[in-house]
Order: structure tokens, then sequence, then C-alpha cells
């Protein structure tokens, strides 16, 4: 995925695998397009430092439909 800037929009092309990434926000770009705004895994030398934006309420690349979370837990000590 070559990405620099804007709100990424699934185009074509075949499903090539699955990834994790950690989707830490949202809002909408020229008062018209929603987004999510993503940090990636890699480094700060991909994207946009290190984070991407990618299109909200459509689904692309799972990112609505094939989420999981976990919630924060206390530790007990014995």
């Amino acid at each position: 995925m070559y990405y620099r800037s804007g709100v990424y929009k699934y185009i074509s092309g075949a499903d090539f695998g699955r990834y994790t990434v950690k989707n830490i926000g949202w809002g909408v770009e020229n008062s018209k397009v929603p987004y999510w705004l993503v940090a990636n895994l890699w480094n700060t030398d991909w994207g946009s430092d290190g984070f991407f934006k990618i299109l909200r309420g459509s689904d692309d690349c799972g990112i609505e439909s094939k989420i999981s979370a976990g919630l924060p837990a206390q530790l007990t000590v014995f």
C-alpha cells in the first residue's frame, strides 16, 4: 500500500492478506470526507509519520467489520 496523504479509499484489486493496525480516532477531511485515523505498525517513514486516514462508513479493507479490541484489566499479584 503506497500512501502519503489524504483519505485512502479502496478502488480495486485482489485482497492480499490481513494486517494489524490501531484505530486511534476519526474525523472529516475538507468538511465532507469521513475517515478513521489509523496508526500503522511499521515506522514513521511510512505514510504520514506512521499514520494514515482510511474512508469511514464504507468498510474499506474490513476496517469496520473485522475489528477486535481488548479491555484493560487490573493485574492481581499474589
